[in-house]
This record gives C-alpha cells, structure tokens and sequence, in this order.
C-alpha cells in the first residue's frame, strides 16, 4: 500500500504526533467505508512497517508505509514522537453499548443467578434493574459522576476511545435528567468521546402500568428533554427503549422511539434479548440506526436489518453471564447484518474491556478475530452515527489510537485478559491519555 497523498507544503509544519515504525498499522478501512459487512470484515486494510501522523487539530493528517512519511515529511517538527518499533497500531476500539451511571453495588446478584435465578426471577424478586434506581435515585450529582469517571478512566486503559453511555436508572424525569447531565460532564472533563442516549424506559417504574410509563416519557421527559438540548444544557444523541416482555411490548416501544426519533434521536435499542418480541422487524421499519441483544431474533428479523442497514451490536458478556444461548453472530454476517459489539458495562455484567469482548465474541458466537476488530471499532462507531469520524485510521479521521506492544494485532484478542499488559499506549485526538510502562515483552 502506498501512503495517501498529502499536501507537500505540509512537510515543513509542525504536527502533534508521529507514531512511527509500527511493524503493523491496522487501518480497518483504506476507502472511506462506514461500515464493513461479512468479507469486508474479513480482509481487514494492514499496513506493515507503516506510520501515523496526527496534526494539532485532532485528526489524522497522513498513514501508510513508514519510509515514504519519514521522506515526505524530512523537515517537519512534532509535539510528540513515539518510536513503535515492535509494536502494533489499532484504532481506539468503540464500545457501543454501556450503562456506566449507577449507583448501588449488585455482587450479590452474581451469587443468586450462580444458585439459579434468571434474570426476570432477579427482577421480580426487586433486585436488578430496580435495585439500581433506588440507589441512583438517592445519589448525588456528584456521586454519580465520580463513580461514571472512574468507571471510563477503565475503559480507556482497556483501550476504548468512543462509548456509547445510557440512562435509565431513574425511570422519572429528575433522576434521568440528572444521568444525563452527569455524562454530559463527563464529555465535558473526560477525553473519552462519548455518545449519550436517553434510556428513560429502561423498566416499568414501580406503581405504574407500562402504559402509564410510556405516557409519562413521551408527554413529560421527552419534551422536558428537548428543551434541555435546545438551551444547550445538554447533548443526547440516542433514544432507547427495553422492549422485551413483561416491560415494554411491541407497541409501548414504537410509540416512545417514534416521539424520539421525530426530535432528531437516533433510534439504538435493546430487542429480541430474552423473547423473540419482532424488535428487529420495528427496527427496520423505524429506520434504527442499532438494535442491541438479539439473542432472540428471528430468521426474517435478520432479513430485515440486513435490508434496512440497520446494525446489530451483538453482546457476548451478557450472554455469557446470564447463561443465555449466544447472538446468531454468523446467521448475522452470511446475511449481510452490520455486526458491532459493546460491553455492555452494567451491574448486571460488569466488564470495562473491549478485548475481552472481542476473545468472547470470537469463542461464544464463533467471528474470527479480523470480525471482532471490526464490529469493535468501524461497525460499532457506525451504531453510534460516528463511523465517518471514527473506527477506522484513514485521513481526516479523529486521531485514536492503541498501541499494543505485541508483534501481530491479533494478540489483543488472542490473550484473554492480557490486554492490561498488551497495550503500551492509548491516544484521543493526538494526545496520550493512557501509557503503561509496566508491558511486558512476548
């Protein structure tokens, strides 16, 4: 591959990064794609020897092959020079679901679903989901955004650059708007790029029927909400909904991602995750941008998305802690389906780290790791509508990087749980937000 061409005035500015003499700089995508399906995911772009230039606005200026930049850019000064010689590039890895705004611990929820318990019997026992909005509801401002902090500064060592943060935890008007202002100060203070989505319906609140609840979103949060967004107060970018049976049906759903949708969200749900409830075929029909869990779809749910380009953003930690037969990741693929992943960080499945999303995404739902990488970086900034700013190293992008001290990518996912030693350097826009001098050579 040669180096995209670039302005040669250039050669002689300043920049705010070079990571140079990477023995692999895995672009994902070299054309400009917004999302990969089955074979392009499979034949990912690689640069071998190759370099990354980043300018002092963020974005990355040049890639390619690691001698034609060191020519082209004789002369050139740089913030920063990092020699990663030995190592490989990937993009920052893009977590595409999370609940990471809670308070109250839930370990001992593991233990009841060890002995047993499913995750309604969890539910209907006032555990879960309620569990957790009691304890949010009680919690200051400041509670909550020391312990959302916390939980990203994780993420971002376990390589995440771009995350998708939900609310949902309060179920009433004051306690969303306060998830919401939370993770809006968190974009503010954090680097982490985040994606906010306003998860209102995330359960029935207790004392009201589902009918009640979804009057309540659409009559007084959502438009409480858009009034926020409009003064500037806050920016959500996605609308949510739990469709699933016994909390919110087929209808309930349409309605309240509809009265989103038409204030300019975009639709990202959870669907088909416990029942087959035609949660994908809405999707389509609503012109989602994500449906996540999908544990449950059907054949012609699957057909649906695939047609709609409507994105699947599969989770393997959640299977696997629930004991639940995994997402038809490869029913998905052949079919054409734009498959992402996300963590799924919550109290329920407590997991900060894309790598190991990705080794259980291989192991559970059978992607190779080529797969994995790209439903965790290009597919999934696709879910977040952030595909044409991230996931992938090409010119013009947002300079996120992981620098993973490793002679092949592909042992971030090969080494479950080693990303903590693998990964030497994290960076957003040109900056280092994380290093680690405590990697270990292979």
């Amino acid at each position: 591959m040669t180096c995209t061409k670039v302005n040669l005035t250039m050669s002689a500015s300043s920049f705010r990064l070079l990571v140079k003499n990477a023995t692999q700089v895995v672009l994902v995508c070299r054309n400009g794609e917004q999302y990969l399906t089955r074979d392009g995911m499979q034949t990912l772009a690689v640069v071998e020897k190759g370099s990354v230039l980043i300018g002092h606005d963020g974005l990355i200026k040049a890639v390619g092959p690691a001698d034609i930049i060191e020519s082209q850019f004789k002369g050139a000064k740089f913030d920063n020079v990092l020699d990663a010689s030995g190592m490989c590039v990937i993009p920052g890895l893009v977590d595409a679901h999370t609940h990471p705004v809670w308070a109250g611990d839930r370990v001992h929820e593991f233990a009841m679903k060890l002995a047993g318990a499913t995750y309604m019997e969890v539910h209907e026992a006032g555990g879960g989901i309620h569990f957790t909005v009691t304890h949010t509801r009680s919690a200051t401002e400041r509670q909550l955004l020391d312990g959302l902090k916390s939980r990203l500064e994780r993420m971002m060592k376990a390589g995440t650059t771009l995350v998708e943060c939900k609310s949902g935890y309060g179920l009433e008007l004051d306690t969303e708007l306060k998830m919401l202002r939370v993770i809006n100060s968190a974009r503010i203070s954090l680097p982490i790029g985040i994606s906010a989505t306003y998860c209102g319906a995330h359960a029935v609140p207790k004392g009201k029927t589902m009918e009640e609840a979804t009057q309540d979103i659409v009559a007084v949060q959502l438009p409480k909400i858009k009034m926020q967004i409009a003064s500037g107060e806050l920016q959500v970018d996605n609308i949510d909904v739990f469709c699933e049976k016994g909390v919110f049906d087929l209808n309930s759903t349409r309605c309240i991602l509809k009265a989103g949708k038409d204030m300019g969200l975009n639709i990202n749900f959870h669907g088909d995750e416990l029942h087959p409830m035609n949660s994908a075929h809405l999707g389509a029909e609503l012109g989602a941008l994500a449906i996540s869990h999908l544990e449950e779809v059907t054949d012609d749910g699957i057909a649906a998305m695939a047609k709609a380009k409507t994105s699947a953003v599969l989770l393997p930690t959640t299977a696997y802690i629930l004991r639940l037969s995994p997402p038809r990741a490869r029913d998905m693929l052949d079919a054409g389906v734009i498959v992402a992943l996300g963590s799924d960080f919550n109290p329920n499945a407590y997991c900060c780290s894309m790598p190991m999303v990705m080794h259980l995404a291989c192991v559970l739902m059978k992607m190779s790791m080529p797969e994995a990488l790209a439903a965790s970086t290009i597919n999934a900034a696709y879910a977040l509508n952030r595909s044409h700013t991230h996931g992938s190293l090409e010119i013009g992008k947002q300079g996120d990087l992981v620098i993973i001290n490793a002679p092949r990518w592909e042992h971030l996912v090969y080494q479950f749980g080693g990303h903590q030693e693998l990964i030497r350097y994290v960076i957003i826009k040109g900056e280092i937000v994380y290093e680690n001098d405590k990697v270990l050579n292979l």
